[in-house]
């Protein structure tokens, strides 16, 4: 009974890594990607004000 306990204690830590691992590459993709689109959105808008004025 104990030797579960504990087998099924390091899975959830393995598996909270993972789940880390796994949002810490969401979060870098979404990162690389507004970078990279940020320009021309910028450009986007600054077209669309100069045109409202």
């Amino acid at each position: 009974m104990n030797h579960a306990v504990r087998k099924l204690h390091r899975q959830s830590g393995v598996t909270m890594i993972e789940y880390a691992l796994i949002a810490a590459l969401i979060a870098v993709v979404a990162l690389t990607t507004l970078t990279a689109v940020g320009g021309s959105v910028n450009t986007k808008f600054s077209s669309v004000s100069t045109a409202l004025q």
